[in-house]
């Protein structure tokens, strides 16, 4: 197998080797060496782990726009390198299913979906996701803070992902949330260190921004 994970290594880094919104080929690979770990600490398909963590993203329907047509795209590419067909489904049926979306996706229902989600969410957290937070509302044209701007409690997919919102904002509406949303005890246990640095991080912002410099 290792030379369809090498392949799928090739795609990835064609497609998002440029990418600016925190979702570039470096995110894909600490992905996967999160997912591999956490696939050994499980038990979980290395394989299906592994394929899914390095394809995740070739789906993101706000990287790609249209999801089921990249989706077919992804299902065709696994088929052309003749991966077993239940492996394909599995991993489609991963990418398919990963993504937050406002807090609304829960289709994930096999250990290696939920190995690759804690990875991909992971990396939403601790001081690497704090750096993409702030590449990521860069890139799509928003404020690193507006205290005008409300923080979001509910939102469907749409309004998760076209509305208005700052980097500051984010913390709240998605990634302070991650925490308990950790499917396996080892991506638990990780994902605590990581909130408790957010959390400090916030801290320290909040006062800086207000002039305080008191946390």
């Amino acid at each position: 197998m290792n030379n369809i994970t090498a392949e799928a290594e090739v795609w990835a880094k064609e497609k998002l080797g440029g990418d600016s919104s925190g979702h570039d080929w470096w995110h894909i690979e600490r992905v996967r060496r999160m997912a591999l770990r956490l696939a050994a600490a499980t038990g979980a398909n290395a394989f299906v782990c592994e394929m899914a963590a390095l394809l995740h993203d070739l789906a993101d329907e706000k990287l790609f726009g249209d999801e089921e047509s990249c989706l077919r795209d992804i299902r065709s590419w696994l088929a052309e390198r003749t991966v077993a067909e239940p492996d394909a489904e599995h991993i489609v049926d991963i990418i398919a299913n990963l993504g937050f979306k406002g807090g609304g996706r829960s289709g994930l229902t096999t250990l290696e979906g939920r190995v690759v989600q804690d990875a991909d969410r992971l990396d939403a957290l601790g001081a690497v996701g704090i750096a993409r937070t702030f590449a990521y509302s860069g890139w799509k044209g928003q404020p690193m803070h507006d205290p005008s701007l409300p923080v979001r409690t509910s939102m469907t997919a749409e309004e998760y992902r076209t509305g208005k919102s700052s980097a500051y904002n984010h913390f709240h509406e998605k990634l302070l949330k991650l925490k308990e949303l950790m499917n396996t005890d080892e991506a638990r246990r990780i994902a605590e260190d990581r909130h408790r640095y957010m959390e400090s991080f916030l801290l320290r912002f909040e006062a800086e921004w207000n002039g305080t410099d008191a946390w």
